[in-house]
């Protein structure tokens, strides 16, 4: 079994080494003591969101402290090739059930899209609010997938937004159940593997529960994106994205 992790800011393992001792602090810390009640001499993990993750054995347990004596200190490179959701806004917080599930299969950031049929609408002091709950929500779906990095969660886009960010992507992908050419297809026929060692970027883009918009089909189409059928029924929008996550990471190689 898997130790478990807990997550310390980034760049604060820098310097560990095996023999180092590290004292976790904070909501991670409370949280190892008063309800994992780790004890020492346990096996834990502290990694920092962006990589780096020591594993050691609980060396103190103190009032809000944990303190780690570490045996190894490993960085995890990222993919080469990355997987980004564009997940639309859903009501019901299926939004939020997409991202979680794609964050437990290995996606490497969302983006929020204010997709023209999405219900719920980000302004003002929601979008803030709405913006810091799906980044709590990876950071909790990471930690329970024990990953080393925590997937970026970038601002929300409109569709003129997300139009610009499909031009200047590797391939960007519309899951859509009009398509004819399936994701797989689409990701064999890209070769994004093995032709240079410069990080690529995949979009993977999920409408609302109306679907996507054929006006904004076309705008996304006309900016570089192509369409891709994911199998042969249709999928609910928090179920496409982690779908696509599944079968891009075999296709890729990440599995």
């Amino acid at each position: 079994m898997s130790n478990p992790v807990f997550f310390a800011p980034a760049g604060s393992l820098d310097g560990m080494g095996p023999g180092s001792l590290f004292v976790l602090e904070g909501p991670e810390a409370r949280h190892a003591v008063t309800v994992k009640r780790l004890a020492v001499g346990e096996a834990v993990d502290i990694t920092d969101g962006a990589g780096a993750r020591l594993t050691g054995n609980v060396a103190e347990v103190a009032q809000g402290t944990l303190s780690v004596t570490a045996s190894a200190v490993e960085f995890e490179e990222r993919p080469a090739v990355r997987l980004v959701l564009v997940q639309a806004l859903a009501k019901g917080d299926r939004d939020e059930l997409a991202i979680e599930t794609a964050t437990e299969l290995g996606i490497d950031a969302v983006v929020p899209w204010q997709a023209e049929r999405s219900i719920v609408r980000w302004k003002g002091d929601r979008a803030a609010k709405a913006h810091a709950k799906w980044e709590s929500v990876v950071a909790a779906a990471a930690k329970q997938a024990r990953r080393s990095w925590i997937p970026e969660v970038r601002p929300v886009v409109d569709t003129a937004a997300l139009a610009r960010a499909a031009g200047e992507a590797d391939l960007a992908v519309i899951l859509h159940e009009a398509a004819k050419n399936s994701l797989r297809t689409i990701l064999e026929r890209a070769a994004l593997t093995g032709a240079n060692d410069a990080p690529r970027e995949v979009l993977l883009i999920v409408g609302p529960e109306g679907g996507i918009s054929p006006k904004e089909v076309t705008r996304l189409s006309d900016a570089g994106a192509v369409t891709a059928l994911l199998g042969n029924h249709v999928l609910r929008s928090s179920t496409a994205g982690p779908a696509a996550v599944v079968l891009a990471s075999d296709i890729l190689g990440r599995w």
